[in-house]
Protein backbone atom coordinates (compact mmCIF):
# COMPACT_ATOMS: atom_id res chain seq x y z
CA UNK A 1 0.00 0.00 0.00
CA UNK A 2 1.26 3.73 -0.89
CA UNK A 3 2.44 5.48 1.86
CA UNK A 4 -0.31 8.10 3.17
CA UNK A 5 1.72 10.15 5.42
CA UNK A 6 5.36 11.43 5.80
CA UNK A 7 7.54 9.40 8.93
CA UNK A 8 9.24 11.14 11.52
CA UNK A 9 12.96 9.47 12.77
CA UNK A 10 14.72 10.58 15.66
CA UNK A 11 18.53 10.73 14.68
CA UNK A 12 18.94 10.73 18.68
CA UNK A 13 17.85 6.71 18.25
CA UNK A 14 20.73 5.99 15.74
CA UNK A 15 23.24 6.73 18.28
CA UNK A 16 22.26 4.40 21.29
CA UNK A 17 22.90 0.65 20.07
CA UNK A 18 19.48 -0.37 22.10
CA UNK A 19 17.47 1.60 19.62
CA UNK A 20 19.86 1.73 16.15
CA UNK A 21 18.59 -1.36 14.83
CA UNK A 22 14.82 -0.14 14.71
CA UNK A 23 16.05 3.34 13.66
CA UNK A 24 17.55 1.71 10.60
CA UNK A 25 14.45 -0.06 10.11
CA UNK A 26 12.62 2.43 9.91
CA UNK A 27 14.68 4.55 7.78
CA UNK A 28 14.92 1.73 5.49
CA UNK A 29 11.52 1.50 5.03
CA UNK A 30 11.54 5.53 4.56
CA UNK A 31 13.79 5.28 1.98
CA UNK A 32 12.31 2.61 -0.31
CA UNK A 33 9.09 3.56 -0.12
CA UNK A 34 8.55 7.16 0.95
CA UNK A 35 11.64 9.04 -0.66
CA UNK A 36 10.72 11.59 2.40
CA UNK A 37 11.37 11.81 5.92
CA UNK A 38 11.19 14.41 8.78
CA UNK A 39 14.20 14.28 11.33
CA UNK A 40 14.61 15.48 14.88
CA UNK A 41 16.98 15.95 17.50
CA UNK A 42 20.05 17.12 14.71
CA UNK A 43 22.60 18.10 16.99
CA UNK A 44 21.88 21.23 16.02
CA UNK A 45 20.61 24.51 18.60
CA UNK A 46 17.16 25.40 18.67
CA UNK A 47 18.51 28.91 18.89
CA UNK A 48 20.10 28.73 15.62
CA UNK A 49 17.46 27.77 13.60
CA UNK A 50 15.34 30.36 15.19
CA UNK A 51 18.82 32.72 14.17
CA UNK A 52 18.53 31.39 10.66
CA UNK A 53 14.78 32.09 9.80
CA UNK A 54 15.04 35.62 11.52
CA UNK A 55 17.49 36.35 9.05
CA UNK A 56 16.04 35.24 6.46
CA UNK A 57 12.96 37.54 7.13
CA UNK A 58 15.24 40.05 7.43
CA UNK A 59 17.30 39.15 3.83
CA UNK A 60 13.99 39.66 2.13
CA UNK A 61 12.37 42.37 3.96
CA UNK A 62 15.69 44.44 2.72
CA UNK A 63 14.99 47.63 0.19
CA UNK A 64 14.90 45.89 -3.36
CA UNK A 65 17.92 47.78 -4.53
CA UNK A 66 19.98 46.57 -1.81
CA UNK A 67 19.38 42.94 -2.54
CA UNK A 68 20.02 43.67 -6.17
CA UNK A 69 23.39 44.44 -5.22
CA UNK A 70 24.33 40.97 -4.80
CA UNK A 71 22.22 39.42 -7.96
CA UNK A 72 23.41 36.01 -9.02
CA UNK A 73 24.42 37.26 -12.56
CA UNK A 74 26.92 39.82 -11.04
CA UNK A 75 28.90 36.00 -10.77
CA UNK A 76 29.49 33.11 -13.09
CA UNK A 77 29.14 31.08 -9.07
CA UNK A 78 25.26 30.84 -9.07
CA UNK A 79 25.79 32.10 -6.28
CA UNK A 80 23.54 35.59 -4.95
CA UNK A 81 19.73 36.68 -5.00
CA UNK A 82 17.10 36.19 -7.63
CA UNK A 83 14.32 38.15 -8.43
CA UNK A 84 10.72 37.16 -8.40
CA UNK A 85 10.57 35.13 -11.58
CA UNK A 86 13.89 34.78 -12.65
CA UNK A 87 14.74 30.87 -12.32
CA UNK A 88 13.11 28.45 -15.15
CA UNK A 89 11.80 25.49 -14.21
CA UNK A 90 10.30 22.51 -16.62
CA UNK A 91 9.99 26.07 -19.35
CA UNK A 92 8.28 28.06 -16.56
CA UNK A 93 9.71 30.84 -14.39
CA UNK A 94 9.22 30.08 -10.63
CA UNK A 95 7.35 32.77 -8.79
CA UNK A 96 9.14 33.30 -5.85
CA UNK A 97 13.28 35.15 -4.71
CA UNK A 98 15.70 33.10 -2.98
CA UNK A 99 19.24 33.52 -2.66
CA UNK A 100 21.72 30.93 -3.20
CA UNK A 101 24.64 30.92 -0.95
CA UNK A 102 27.76 27.88 -0.58
CA UNK A 103 30.53 26.77 1.39
CA UNK A 104 32.85 29.35 0.54
CA UNK A 105 35.94 28.55 -1.69
CA UNK A 106 38.36 31.08 -3.00
CA UNK A 107 37.84 31.87 -6.92
CA UNK A 108 39.28 29.01 -9.04
CA UNK A 109 42.26 29.57 -11.55
CA UNK A 110 41.67 30.48 -14.73
CA UNK A 111 43.27 27.12 -16.41
CA UNK A 112 40.43 25.18 -14.15
CA UNK A 113 37.91 23.51 -15.81
CA UNK A 114 34.46 26.04 -16.35
CA UNK A 115 32.68 23.49 -13.64
CA UNK A 116 34.86 24.79 -10.85
CA UNK A 117 33.74 28.29 -11.20
CA UNK A 118 30.47 26.70 -9.12
CA UNK A 119 32.98 26.87 -5.97
CA UNK A 120 33.74 30.69 -5.47
CA UNK A 121 33.32 33.07 -2.66
CA UNK A 122 29.70 33.86 -1.68
CA UNK A 123 27.73 37.37 -2.44
CA UNK A 124 27.07 38.29 1.11
CA UNK A 125 24.32 41.01 1.70
CA UNK A 126 26.71 44.30 3.44
CA UNK A 127 27.85 43.78 7.22
CA UNK A 128 26.15 47.81 7.50
CA UNK A 129 22.82 46.28 6.44
CA UNK A 130 22.77 42.90 7.95
CA UNK A 131 25.67 42.41 10.95
CA UNK A 132 24.74 39.06 11.65
CA UNK A 133 23.30 37.60 8.37
CA UNK A 134 27.03 36.16 7.57
CA UNK A 135 27.80 34.70 10.76
CA UNK A 136 24.98 32.98 11.30
CA UNK A 137 24.30 31.71 7.95
CA UNK A 138 27.78 30.38 7.92
CA UNK A 139 27.49 28.70 10.99
CA UNK A 140 24.50 26.69 9.83
CA UNK A 141 26.11 25.77 6.55
CA UNK A 142 29.03 24.28 8.75
CA UNK A 143 26.65 22.59 11.20
CA UNK A 144 24.26 21.06 8.17
CA UNK A 145 27.20 19.37 6.60
CA UNK A 146 28.29 17.68 9.47
CA UNK A 147 24.42 16.15 9.88
CA UNK A 148 24.05 15.74 6.14
CA UNK A 149 27.20 13.55 6.93
CA UNK A 150 26.57 11.39 9.41
CA UNK A 151 22.85 11.10 7.89
CA UNK A 152 24.48 9.71 4.70
CA UNK A 153 26.27 6.95 6.58
CA UNK A 154 22.83 6.01 8.50
CA UNK A 155 21.59 5.63 5.11
CA UNK A 156 23.97 3.39 3.52
CA UNK A 157 23.73 1.51 6.72
CA UNK A 158 19.96 0.81 6.39
CA UNK A 159 19.93 -0.42 2.59
CA UNK A 160 23.23 -2.81 4.05
CA UNK A 161 26.25 -1.19 2.71
CA UNK A 162 29.18 0.00 4.93
CA UNK A 163 28.44 3.06 6.70
CA UNK A 164 31.53 4.57 4.41
CA UNK A 165 29.82 3.76 1.08
CA UNK A 166 29.24 6.87 -0.16
CA UNK A 167 32.12 8.80 1.04
CA UNK A 168 34.25 8.47 -1.93
CA UNK A 169 31.52 10.83 -3.36
CA UNK A 170 32.67 13.50 -0.80
CA UNK A 171 35.97 16.37 -1.40
CA UNK A 172 37.39 16.53 2.09
CA UNK A 173 36.41 20.33 1.45
CA UNK A 174 33.00 19.19 0.57
CA UNK A 175 30.83 22.30 -0.82
CA UNK A 176 27.29 22.97 0.76
CA UNK A 177 24.69 24.70 -0.30
CA UNK A 178 21.49 26.59 0.93
CA UNK A 179 18.89 26.72 -1.78
CA UNK A 180 15.46 24.32 -2.80
CA UNK A 181 13.44 20.66 -5.53
CA UNK A 182 13.05 16.47 -7.20
CA UNK A 183 16.12 17.24 -5.91
CA UNK A 184 19.00 16.31 -8.07
CA UNK A 185 21.90 14.99 -5.51
CA UNK A 186 21.86 12.89 -1.90
CA UNK A 187 19.86 14.45 0.23
CA UNK A 188 18.28 17.58 1.04
CA UNK A 189 17.09 19.02 4.15
CA UNK A 190 14.81 21.79 4.33
CA UNK A 191 13.95 23.92 7.24
CA UNK A 192 9.73 25.19 6.92
CA UNK A 193 10.56 28.95 8.14
CA UNK A 194 7.18 29.80 8.18
CA UNK A 195 3.99 28.01 9.46
CA UNK A 196 2.69 27.77 6.04
CA UNK A 197 1.29 24.54 4.78
CA UNK A 198 1.71 23.77 0.94
CA UNK A 199 4.64 21.26 0.48
CA UNK A 200 3.35 18.16 -0.64
CA UNK A 201 4.69 14.81 -1.64
CA UNK A 202 2.97 12.29 -4.03
CA UNK A 203 2.63 8.91 -3.39
CA UNK A 204 2.69 5.63 -5.39
CA UNK A 205 -0.92 5.91 -6.48
CA UNK A 206 -0.56 9.13 -7.73
CA UNK A 207 -2.15 11.15 -4.59
CA UNK A 208 -0.42 14.58 -2.95
CA UNK A 209 0.46 14.05 0.64
CA UNK A 210 0.88 16.89 2.91
CA UNK A 211 4.18 17.53 4.49
CA UNK A 212 3.47 20.46 6.84
CA UNK A 213 5.69 22.38 9.28
CA UNK A 214 6.70 20.51 11.98
CA UNK A 215 8.49 21.72 14.94
CA UNK A 216 11.87 20.42 15.75
CA UNK A 217 12.30 19.02 12.49
CA UNK A 218 13.85 19.00 9.19
CA UNK A 219 12.58 17.18 6.31
CA UNK A 220 14.98 15.03 4.17
CA UNK A 221 14.34 14.14 0.68
CA UNK A 222 16.06 11.70 -0.80
CA UNK A 223 17.67 13.31 -4.37
CA UNK A 224 18.04 11.78 -7.71
CA UNK A 225 21.62 11.47 -6.92
CA UNK A 226 21.20 8.86 -4.00
CA UNK A 227 18.46 7.09 -6.46
CA UNK A 228 20.96 6.38 -8.83
CA UNK A 229 23.74 5.28 -6.86
CA UNK A 230 21.93 2.70 -5.28
CA UNK A 231 20.36 1.27 -8.58
CA UNK A 232 17.37 2.11 -7.23
CA UNK A 233 16.90 0.96 -3.35
CA UNK A 234 16.34 4.56 -2.54
CA UNK A 235 13.61 6.43 -4.16
CA UNK A 236 13.69 10.25 -4.50
CA UNK A 237 9.85 11.34 -4.66
CA UNK A 238 7.74 13.93 -6.65
CA UNK A 239 7.14 16.88 -4.69
CA UNK A 240 5.47 20.45 -5.06
CA UNK A 241 4.95 23.31 -3.19
CA UNK A 242 1.33 25.05 -3.13
CA UNK A 243 1.44 29.22 -3.43
CA UNK A 244 0.14 30.46 -0.27
CA UNK A 245 -2.94 31.73 -0.74
CA UNK A 246 -4.31 35.65 -0.35
CA UNK A 247 -3.63 37.54 2.37
CA UNK A 248 -1.66 34.72 4.07
CA UNK A 249 1.45 36.21 3.86
CA UNK A 250 5.18 35.13 1.86
CA UNK A 251 6.09 31.30 2.46
CA UNK A 252 9.89 30.74 3.71
CA UNK A 253 11.78 28.14 3.72
CA UNK A 254 15.53 27.20 3.80
CA UNK A 255 16.91 24.27 2.08
CA UNK A 256 20.50 23.25 2.14
CA UNK A 257 21.54 20.57 -0.38
CA UNK A 258 24.54 18.29 -0.08
CA UNK A 259 26.17 17.50 -3.49
CA UNK A 260 28.97 14.88 -4.80
CA UNK A 261 32.81 15.22 -5.76
CA UNK A 262 32.36 17.69 -9.11
CA UNK A 263 34.71 16.26 -10.78
CA UNK A 264 33.33 12.59 -10.32
CA UNK A 265 32.59 10.52 -13.44
CA UNK A 266 29.73 9.18 -14.46
CA UNK A 267 31.70 5.72 -14.88
CA UNK A 268 32.22 6.36 -11.15
CA UNK A 269 28.54 6.47 -10.16
CA UNK A 270 27.25 3.28 -8.92
CA UNK A 271 27.40 2.06 -5.15
CA UNK A 272 24.55 -0.47 -5.38
CA UNK A 273 23.16 -2.43 -2.42
CA UNK A 274 23.50 -5.87 -0.66
CA UNK A 275 21.51 -8.98 -1.55
CA UNK A 276 18.20 -8.26 -0.50
CA UNK A 277 18.31 -4.30 -1.26
CA UNK A 278 19.57 -6.01 -5.34
CA UNK A 279 16.34 -7.91 -5.36
CA UNK A 280 13.82 -4.96 -4.01
CA UNK A 281 15.46 -1.90 -5.65
CA UNK A 282 13.58 -0.39 -8.10
CA UNK A 283 14.92 0.16 -11.62
CA UNK A 284 16.21 3.92 -11.96
CA UNK A 285 14.51 4.96 -15.40
CA UNK A 286 13.88 7.78 -17.19
CA UNK A 287 12.78 9.59 -14.07
CA UNK A 288 15.97 10.51 -13.17
CA UNK A 289 17.23 13.55 -14.29
CA UNK A 290 19.95 13.69 -17.09
CA UNK A 291 22.48 15.46 -13.88
CA UNK A 292 23.06 11.40 -13.73
CA UNK A 293 22.80 10.41 -16.87
CA UNK A 294 26.18 9.21 -18.53
CA UNK A 295 26.55 10.08 -22.10
CA UNK A 296 25.93 13.64 -23.42
CA UNK A 297 28.05 16.67 -23.58
CA UNK A 298 29.03 16.12 -19.94
CA UNK A 299 31.09 14.08 -18.66
CA UNK A 300 31.75 14.55 -15.20
CA UNK A 301 28.47 15.71 -12.42
CA UNK A 302 30.43 19.20 -12.00
CA UNK A 303 29.86 19.48 -16.02
CA UNK A 304 26.60 18.37 -15.66
CA UNK A 305 25.74 20.73 -13.02
CA UNK A 306 27.15 23.75 -14.39
CA UNK A 307 24.30 23.03 -17.48
CA UNK A 308 21.64 22.12 -15.32
CA UNK A 309 22.44 26.03 -13.57
CA UNK A 310 22.84 27.77 -17.27
CA UNK A 311 19.41 26.23 -18.22
CA UNK A 312 18.11 27.18 -14.84
CA UNK A 313 19.03 30.56 -14.77
CA UNK A 314 19.67 31.82 -18.40
CA UNK A 315 19.99 35.20 -17.49
CA UNK A 316 23.36 33.84 -15.40
CA UNK A 317 23.88 31.71 -18.69
CA UNK A 318 23.78 34.51 -21.41
CA UNK A 319 26.32 36.97 -19.10
CA UNK A 320 28.81 33.40 -18.37
CA UNK A 321 28.35 30.99 -20.44
CA UNK A 322 26.88 32.07 -23.70
CA UNK A 323 28.06 28.50 -25.86
CA UNK A 324 26.85 26.11 -23.20
CA UNK A 325 23.29 28.44 -23.03
CA UNK A 326 23.15 28.17 -27.15
CA UNK A 327 23.98 24.48 -26.85
CA UNK A 328 21.03 23.66 -24.30
CA UNK A 329 18.42 25.80 -26.25
CA UNK A 330 19.29 24.25 -29.52
CA UNK A 331 18.55 20.95 -27.79
CA UNK A 332 15.77 21.97 -26.23
CA UNK A 333 14.03 23.38 -29.71
CA UNK A 334 15.13 19.41 -31.04
CA UNK A 335 13.06 18.14 -28.66
CA UNK A 336 10.29 20.26 -28.60
CA UNK A 337 10.26 19.37 -32.51
CA UNK A 338 10.22 15.45 -31.91
CA UNK A 339 7.57 14.92 -29.46
CA UNK A 340 5.18 17.72 -27.74
CA UNK A 341 6.49 18.85 -23.85
CA UNK A 342 4.73 17.05 -21.22
CA UNK A 343 3.71 19.39 -18.19
CA UNK A 344 6.22 18.76 -15.39
CA UNK A 345 5.78 18.49 -11.33
CA UNK A 346 8.39 20.82 -9.87
CA UNK A 347 10.52 18.47 -8.04
CA UNK A 348 11.87 19.14 -4.31
CA UNK A 349 11.00 22.05 -2.36
CA UNK A 350 8.10 22.30 -5.39
CA UNK A 351 10.47 25.58 -6.40
CA UNK A 352 12.64 24.08 -9.41
CA UNK A 353 14.91 21.44 -10.37
CA UNK A 354 17.64 21.61 -7.34
CA UNK A 355 21.48 21.80 -7.42
CA UNK A 356 23.95 19.06 -7.76
CA UNK A 357 26.21 21.22 -5.32
CA UNK A 358 25.72 20.86 -1.71
CA UNK A 359 24.55 23.99 -0.55
CA UNK A 360 22.04 26.14 1.26
CA UNK A 361 19.11 28.14 -0.52
CA UNK A 362 16.92 31.00 1.24
CA UNK A 363 13.65 31.26 -0.38
CA UNK A 364 10.10 33.70 -0.34
CA UNK A 365 7.49 32.06 -2.13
Amino acid sequence: MSFTSIPILDLAEAQEPATKPEFLKQLRHALMEVGFLYIKNVGIPESLFADVIEQAKAFFDLPEEEKLKIEMKNAPSFLGYSRLAAEITAGAADHREQLDLSTEHPLPSPSAPLHHNLRAPNQWPSAGALPRFRPVLSDYLTRMGAVSRVFTSLVAEAIHLPATAFDAYFDEDQQHKLNPHKDSMLTSYLLQATAHRGLQVQNLGGAWVDCPPVAGTLVVAIGQGLEALTRGACVSTTHRVLSPGAGEGARLSVPFFQGVKADAAFADLEVGGGGEVRRERRAVGDDVEFTFRAGGAARTLGEATLRNRVKSHPDVGERWYPDILREIRAEQAAKAEQKPQADEVVRGDGITHGSSLPAAKVEAH
